[in-house]
């Protein structure tokens, strides 16, 4: 569809700590609907949805998600019918954001409903999708959100193999790559994509949200659903999922990741947002400060979300200077 044979840049950083050499994989310049993890993960539901023989297509957030985001812009370009059901969405007076604006501008479907209510309002739009003549296809499987794992793991196996492309042609292996980790599709298929080539690259994932439990368990649920083995050994191994930096929960921050995003900006010219991203660049600063790692090869993953960038900003949580 839209990222087929696109390879994202990985360029050098000037940030420097404990003699360090830093490098990004710029997935936030994915050349559609501002780029990101979400476009990677969004082609392969409508790829699975299309051969499943599909014609509309259902998700599952609050309109001001990046995945919705693209999702129903994805939707919009290629004439498919698209419901949001969002149990965020329900009251009126909460504040509009550049994503929500954008999603109800696509012409999505925007189903609100109450946290307690979303299996059978999951199951309501499927029956009224079929009683239109659709065929549906919900991207987390059955009502309850059960099935459907693997599909999103593939985007970043592919993404991790790109990696390995850019590895062998600049002459450099990375010693570890760290990424922004919310609900574990991206971090689960960089784990997949190492556990297929056989190498040793520590993989990190920031969280920036969920405790270790939760996180971690989705993970490794993910990875399990991928190899359909209930045979594979010490994937727990492979899951390295912090949680300390959290900062109290999702949309969180502090001050800390505000002067990070204000120092890459100004330095880099690279956006970072308070949500994901600059949250797991200070999250990996901290990290590599307090393990001591030295004259290392690290990859940050810039996993997109410009739209909450210019949120920030709106709202005046960042001031560029």
């Amino acid at each position: 569809m839209f990222s087929n044979l696109i390879r994202t840049p990985i360029t050098q950083l000037r940030h420097n700590e404990n003699s360090n050499q830093f490098f990004i994989k710029r997935d936030d310049l994915l050349p559609f609907s501002f780029g990101g993890n979400k476009v990677r993960i969004a082609e392969e539901y409508f790829k699975d949805m299309l051969q499943k023989d599909c014609n509309c297509i259902i998700s599952y957030g609050s309109s001001k998600s990046n995945l919705n985001r693209v999702i129903a812009n994805m939707s919009r370009a290629e004439g498919i019918p698209c419901y949001v059901i969002s149990p965020e969405d329900i009251n009126p007076e909460t504040q509009a954001t550049f994503n929500s604006i954008l999603v109800k501008d696509t012409g999505a479907n925007i189903i609100s409903c109450s946290r307690d209510n979303i299996a059978d309002t999951v199951e309501s739009v499927i029956n009224q999708c079929m009683n239109d003549g659709l065929t549906p296809y919900y991207i987390n499987g059955d009502k309850y959100g059960k099935g459907n794992k693997e599909v999103p793991v593939r985007a970043y196996i592919k993404a991790y193999d790109e990696i390995l492309e850019y590895e062998k042609n600049a002459g450099i292996e990375f010693d570890y790559i760290f990424h922004a980790s919310g609900t574990g599709m991206t971090q689960a298929g960089l784990i997949c994509g190492k556990m297929i080539s056989g190498n040793n690259k520590k993989i990190i994932g920031i969280s920036i949200a969920r405790n270790y439990e939760i996180g971690a368990k989705a993970i490794e649920d993910s990875i399990y659903s991928y190899f359909k083995e209930s045979t594979l050994q010490d994937v727990d191994s492979d899951i390295t999922f912090i949680d300390r930096y959290v900062c109290g929960g999702y949309g969180k921050y502090n001050n800390c990741i505000i002067s990070t995003i204000q120092s890459v900006f100004n330095t880099e010219g690279i956006a970072l947002d308070t949500t994901y991203t600059g949250k797991a660049f200070w999250g990996m600063t901290e990290y590599i400060k307090e393990n001591g790692i030295y004259n290392k090869n690290i990859l940050f993953i810039h996993t997109g979300g410009s739209p909450l960038f210019f949120d920030d900003l709106l709202n005046e949580r960042l001031l560029i200077d």
